[in-house]
């Protein structure tokens, strides 16, 4: 009898530390990351959404085009245990308000101001495919700011591509010839969350118009970055190893990793992966 009541009291509390654990666990994963109640930012009259998580060194996270914050959501969590994660909407996408025209060293001059506006002495920088090729810039043109940097599926001009995908952007180019991808999967994400539902073509064309842009940055440009950079491909990925590996080359000191069976959603298809090497990377 003793034993059965013991077996019981001990199940019991089994069950209770499981539950505990399930729900802290799961807790943070429930939160709607690129919609948690965050704030706005005026730059040059223009209306920037951001969110932050945790204490410490702040760490900027800059998402891809015709995306938002939430392409960060499986990273946001782990990261923000050791560090000020502050994760923005870039002009034009997510909830921030449209611009007048976009390019890479456009997006680079909000960023630097965004830094200024909030006063942060240093950084760190996480940049994914479009938030990684402003982050080239960012990093040369503020040297005194950004400390260390991470890209993922970054290019320095359109020679990064896979064959035939500069063709197809152009092709794509006007909203009228959107691709079924693009109609049934990234606008009704962007309609979602952006203030200018009534005029997304704008933001559309100017993305197109930016990706099919020759150069993101000069090699000279690369060689003189003073930060401390990681660059980081999947093995799939949609910009061409020997690409990373030439910015590798010519960016002093810096790293290159190749993730293993992953295309260029690396933050969807491995967050642990990445997570792990970003940590590795930043805690040096």
């Amino acid at each position: 009898m003793k034993y059965r009541i013991f077996k019981r009291s001990f199940l019991i509390n089994w069950f209770w530390i499981l539950t505990l654990l399930f729900f802290g666990n799961s807790s943070y994963a429930q939160i709607n990351y690129g919609s948690n109640n965050g704030n706005y930012i005026t730059i040059k009259n223009v209306k920037i959404y951001y969110e932050e998580y945790g204490q410490g060194i702040p760490l900027i996270l800059l998402h891809g085009g015709f995306g938002s914050i939430s392409h960060f959501k499986n990273i946001i969590e782990p990261l923000s245990k050791k560090y000020r994660v502050i994760a923005m909407d870039s002009p034009g996408q997510g909830r921030s308000e449209q611009i007048d025209s976009m390019s890479y060293q456009i997006y680079a001059n909000y960023y630097a101001e965004f830094i200024d506006n909030l006063k942060l002495d240093s950084v760190y920088v996480l940049g994914w495919s479009d938030g990684g090729n402003a982050a080239f810039i960012l990093a040369y043109d503020r040297p005194d700011k950004v400390k260390k940097v991470i890209v993922s599926g970054a290019n320095s001009d359109t020679d990064g591509y896979q064959d035939g995908d500069l063709e197809m952007m152009k092709s794509h180019s006007d909203p009228k010839n959107i691709s079924d991808e693009v109609r049934t999967k990234w606008v009704p994400a962007f309609l979602s969350k952006t203030p200018n539902k009534d005029n997304w073509e704008k933001s559309y064309k100017q993305l197109y118009k930016m990706w099919v842009t020759k150069e993101v940055i000069s090699d000279a440009h690369l060689s003189n970055i003073k930060s401390k950079f990681l660059i980081v491909y999947g093995d799939k990925d949609s910009m061409k190893l020997e690409h990373g590996l030439h910015i590798y080359k010519t960016i002093k000191e810096s790293e290159f990793c190749i993730l293993p069976n992953t295309s260029h959603w690396v933050f969807k298809e491995k967050p642990d992966l990445i997570t792990g090497i970003i940590l590795n990377f930043l805690d040096k």
